[in-house]
């Protein structure tokens, strides 16, 4: 999904859904996995790269952070889907 927000702070835009979205605002781009239903979530600001030539590094090493915490939602749900369902 897509969403739009005002604020004092300025507007922000974010896109994703129920799970895993990406924010655009004034203060830069935040990555953000949350686990449904437990409030729990992880989020991560995604700084622009120093220098242009270090973009694949630092995309590379967030991408790579935001995909170890996929593997851990799923695990988290998998536990918690095997617990409710016995």
């Amino acid at each position: 999904g897509l969403r739009l927000n005002l604020s004092k702070s300025g507007p922000s835009v974010s896109v994703g859904g129920r799970g895993a979205w990406l924010t655009f605002g004034k203060k830069g781009t935040r990555a953000t996995v949350g686990i449904p239903v437990t409030g729990m979530s992880w989020s991560e600001k995604i700084d622009p790269p120093p220098q242009p030539e270090s973009t694949s590094g630092s995309l590379l090493g967030t991408l790579i952070r935001l995909i170890f915490a996929l593997g851990f939602v799923g695990i988290v749900l998998y536990a918690l889907f095997q617990t409710v369902t016995r």
